[in-house]
């Protein structure tokens, strides 16, 4: 088993006024770099999916992955992962997005455990999905484009259904939290002054 992992980091960060989330300062590294730092342990290869300069992200010594059509929101980067992730002989890939720096730790073990003989699953906690962090066959693409050519809404707990994708059942709901406005990215850094 081959499992490789990928950052969704091709938003446009409306909330956040416009400003690439990828970069954005917290705790004094870039939320970019907190989630590598959360993921890289957890798989055998790590890529980002990001529109834009690539080079802006060059200092992390990982592949950036364009999205093939960004108005398809997080399945583009999903698409160009699985596509990356196929041609590189991995098994499984994981997603997780560029927005939410406290996931856990044992995210790929936990969606591994719970996608066995379906091979993909989502995170869940507090009864609610997340589904930008999951866990997908690396030859999954295909059945991706014929989903994204359907008309279907492009929206990722669809097609992870379209593919019986079980849930993994986490229990700390603020793990998966998402810092999608200026105010959510405040909260976090005084999260994480108080832990320090």
């Amino acid at each position: 088993m081959r499992i490789f992992g990928v950052i969704l980091a091709g938003g446009q960060g409306r909330r956040m006024g416009g400003a690439d989330k990828a970069m954005l300062p917290l705790a004094g590294r870039s939320l970019i770099a907190h989630a590598v730092e959360r993921l890289e342990p957890q798989v055998d290869r790590l890529a980002i999916s990001a529109n834009g300069d690539p080079a802006r992200l060059a200092g992390l010594g990982l592949p950036v992955l364009p999205d093939t059509d960004a108005s398809q929101g997080p399945l583009s980067g999903l698409l160009a992962g699985l596509d990356w992730a196929a041609r590189h002989g991995a098994t499984h890939l994981v997603s997780v997005p560029v927005d939410a720096p406290f996931f856990p730790p044992d995210l790929v073990p936990r969606l591994l455990l719970a996608g066995e003989g379906v091979g993909a699953a989502l995170a869940r906690s507090g009864g609610n999905d997340h589904p930008t962090f999951g866990l997908w066959p690396a030859g999954a693409a295909p059945a991706l484009r014929a989903f994204l050519a359907s008309g279907e809404k492009a929206r990722v707990r669809s097609f992870a259904d379209s593919l019986h994708a079980a849930r993994a059942d986490f229990p700390d709901d603020g793990a998966f939290a998402n810092l999608n406005t200026p105010e959510d990215l405040a909260t976090a850094e005084a999260r994480i002054r108080g832990a320090a």
